[in-house]
């Protein structure tokens, strides 16, 4: 996340922010935090489609936070607010792992199975894709149709 965005988290202004974690750099290694260069600041406000940088408080190339670094901004930053927040960040984090170790199991399962039954499985994955395939050709309603009264 950038340092932007996570003092407006923490309803602080984010040179606040930045002093704070200057103050203890020593916490915030590489892999827990970086500078964008100029081209990536160049690129993220290009598709963001910033016109007057000075308004938008973007005077200086932002910090990006790692989960580490967020983690390790609830030691600096020991507001209630600021907690709070890395409290839910860090389960955000914890849940988004969850769920992609869990995608991750399930598509590993299902590679099993299919070596395991390669031979009993072709005709249900078959059947399965033909069912997800959009009819070819133009079929027949089925029903009763009623036709209009004459009047």
């Amino acid at each position: 996340m950038l340092d932007k965005d996570l003092a407006e988290l923490y309803q602080v202004e984010t040179r606040v922010l930045n002093q704070a974690v200057k103050r203890n750099i020593k916490r915030f290694p590489d892999d827990f935090m970086f500078q964008l260069n100029k081209s990536e600041f160049n690129e993220w406000k290009s598709q963001i489609v910033i016109s007057n940088s000075e308004k938008m408080s973007l005077r200086r190339i932002p910090y990006a936070f790692t989960e580490n670094g967020l983690a390790m901004l609830s030691g600096i930053l020991n507001s209630e607010r600021a907690i709070c927040i890395n409290i839910q960040i860090m389960r955000t984090f914890t849940k988004l792992r969850e769920i992609i170790a869990s995608h991750k199991e399930l598509f590993e399962k299902i590679n099993k199975l299919d070596q395991k039954y390669d031979y009993k499985l072709k005709v249900v994955w078959e059947v399965i894709d033909q069912l997800l395939a959009p009819p070819t050709k133009d079929t027949k309603r089925i029903g009763f149709i009623q036709e209009e009264p004459v009047t």
